[in-house]
């Protein structure tokens, strides 16, 4: 199967939450923007119209996570603390959901407390491998690859 092909079957069937779409949001700007150049978060909260107090949390997990940096004072702002190629999706959804991936079903395909019909569910196999490879790609895609 051709990989282009498996990630945007598999970025369609996904929902991010808002915190990760205002993360991603914020990350991508901050790429294009020139290496070291500062952006405040009121510039991104204008720039796309979006929740100024849920990306002012979002920057905080993202700078605690080490991901971008941040700089006080009048010119201040935020800049990504590496090169977007380094940046994982991954280490996005682990800094601003606890998790370094995103579930597609809601009990755990591996432990048979988490579902009521775990001895007879026909799908846990197939979620899995598809779990799998979500995982995987979260593992694999930089954020330069969504820029």
């Amino acid at each position: 199967m051709d990989k282009n092909w498996t990630k945007i079957v598999v970025f369609n069937m996904l929902s991010f939450s808002k915190k990760i779409e205002y993360g991603l949001i914020a990350l991508r700007y901050m790429a294009s923007l020139g290496e070291g150049e500062l952006v405040p978060a009121k510039e991104i909260s204008d720039k796309y119209r979006i929740s100024y107090e849920l990306l002012a949390k979002v920057l905080q997990k993202l700078t605690k996570a080490g991901i971008i940096n941040s700089f006080y004072g009048v010119n201040g702002g935020y800049a990504l603390a590496k090169p977007p190629d380094k940046i994982k999706l991954s280490e996005v959804i682990q800094a601003l959901e606890g998790k370094s991936h995103i579930n597609i079903v809601t009990c755990n395909t591996t432990d048979p407390e988490s579902c009521d019909i775990f001895d007879r569910c026909t799908i846990k196999t197939p979620l899995s491998k598809i779990q799998s490879v979500i995982n995987n790609m979260f593992n694999e895609i930089s954020i330069s690859e969504i820029l």
